[in-house]
């Protein structure tokens, strides 16, 4: 596992501030330091310390759920003074790590948790997520057809920040939405997606000329928001727990799985490698006699319950 990795995985920080902490010189790996976020590491043989505090796996972790109210970021600090969520929550959960973004103007069920690794295996899955939204004017055939097709954009800068970098978008199809009203003047959606881009549905419904007035996320795969007050937190329920401790499950034999496949694949590679470099030296050999036969070996280190979706609309 790469060092910059390891370290967010078992701590409060996130990738960005594990690559500065390494960089900056703060990293030992049994006892020297390591300037390089690549380095690999071997999880339960290296002892990495960051700022002379070690590191070790955790198995443990807490998550919690927070009603994101709107007019707040989803940050630690904001240069321009704005509030964010961190001013809101308690100082027991300043070092907590957000699974995802809801934008300034957005509102609803935020997870928050002690476990970066936690948040990284939720933020990069496809589990679904539902919003109830608000949109101007009413629910085009077309809309419905992007909706339950999908959609590339090569210019989907509308309904973005106006200093964000991003471009060109994909949209996946909606795993599904239900039209709860449909009018000239507004309407109301509930969809679910199985991804978070930034300002993903933002930028769907500016394609179509459709401002979204508001948007509230009301649940994250097991994880519903229900009568939770605003600003407020709360802990995981049991069997919410039981779906996450089981995804997160499910999620590591996958990546043994594919760490394994890519091991192997490393040896037939090796292998292939010397097969031709023993050949090439044989041939050498055949042509000059007196020419020592030698052989290289390079060794390779081997190192929510499901959820009935929406009814698409057909």
């Amino acid at each position: 596992m790469r060092l910059n990795k390891y370290i967010a995985h078992h701590s409060s920080y996130s990738r960005r501030e594990a690559d500065k902490a390494i960089q900056d010189g703060y990293v030992r790996v049994d006892g020297e330091i390591q300037t390089n976020p690549a380095t690999d590491v071997i999880e339960g043989e290296n002892i990495i310390y960051v700022s002379g505090k070690q590191v070790s796996p955790r198995d443990k972790y807490t998550v919690i759920v927070y009603n994101k109210p709107k007019g707040e970021l989803v940050t630690k600090s904001d240069p321009k003074g704005r509030r964010t969520i961190y001013d809101s929550l308690s100082k027991e959960y300043k070092h907590y790590v957000p699974v995802g973004r809801l934008d300034y103007a957005s509102e609803g069920l935020l997870l928050l948790t002690d476990a970066s690794k936690v948040a990284s295996a939720l933020m990069e899955s496809n589990l679904e997520r539902i919003y109830k939204i608000k949109i101007k004017g009413e629910v085009t055939p077309d809309m419905e057809d992007a909706m339950l097709k999908g959609m590339t954009l090569d210019d989907a800068s509308a309904g973005g920040h106006s200093h964000s970098k991003v471009t060109k978008m994909e949209f996946k199809p909606f795993i599904g939405y239900k039209i709860q009203k449909n009018q000239p003047n507004y309407s109301i959606l509930k969809v679910a997606l199985s991804e978070g881009k930034n300002r993903e549905l933002r930028r769907f419904f500016a394609h179509f000329g459709a401002e979204i007035v508001d948007l509230k996320r009301i649940s994250f795969a097991e994880i519903e928001l229900n009568n939770l007050p605003e600003a407020k937190v709360r802990f995981l329920s049991r069997s919410e727990y039981s779906a996450l401790s089981k995804f997160l499950k499910d999620e590591k034999k996958s990546e043994l799985k594919e760490s394994r496949e890519l091991s192997k694949n490393s040896e037939k590679r090796s292998f292939t490698q010397e097969k031709k470099s023993v050949a090439k030296d044989e041939r050498k050999s055949e042509q000059n006699p007196k020419a020592k036969k030698h052989f290289s070996k390079d060794e390779t280190k081997k190192t929510l319950k499901d959820k009935k979706p929406l009814k698409k609309k057909r």
